[in-house]
């Protein structure tokens, strides 16, 4: 014999939906946002890699909120300042902790990484 709230599911003949939590919740279920840069600095990842990666603190002036940013591709190549505006999507880096967006390469102040030749998409780089 089931319990009261199985029952009453196959009875009525529906079910209860999941509460699906939201890993991106600065984007409002969009698939991007514009930010405004605030700071940069470098940070090491977790344990087992060892790389630098450039983290860009970001400002949403319509949410009134900062937010961490991982910016991709090699080296200082970005050239971004403060006070550029970036397109951020959602994305988390495994191994840095608190860093669930990244900044999109090619697109407002971003510069495209150079010679890229694989996976072009993702670093803003046109076909050539």
């Amino acid at each position: 014999m089931g319990s009261c709230r199985r029952s009453v599911q196959t009875h009525l003949n529906f079910r209860v939906k999941k509460y699906h939590r939201c890993f991106t919740p600065l984007l409002n279920l969009k698939p991007q946002r514009k930010c405004i840069c605030v700071s940069f600095s470098i940070i090491s990842p977790k344990k087992p890699n060892s790389a630098k990666r450039r983290i860009v603190k970001l400002s949403i002036r319509k949410l009134k909120r900062r937010v961490l940013a991982q910016i991709p591709g090699p080296g200082l190549t970005h050239g971004l300042k403060p006070y550029s505006r970036v397109l951020i999507r959602g994305g988390r880096t495994r191994d840095l902790i608190g860093i669930r967006y990244r900044v999109l390469r090619g697109v407002l102040d971003a510069a495209p990484v150079v010679g890229r030749k694989t996976s072009r998409s993702k670093y803003g780089v046109k076909r050539f």
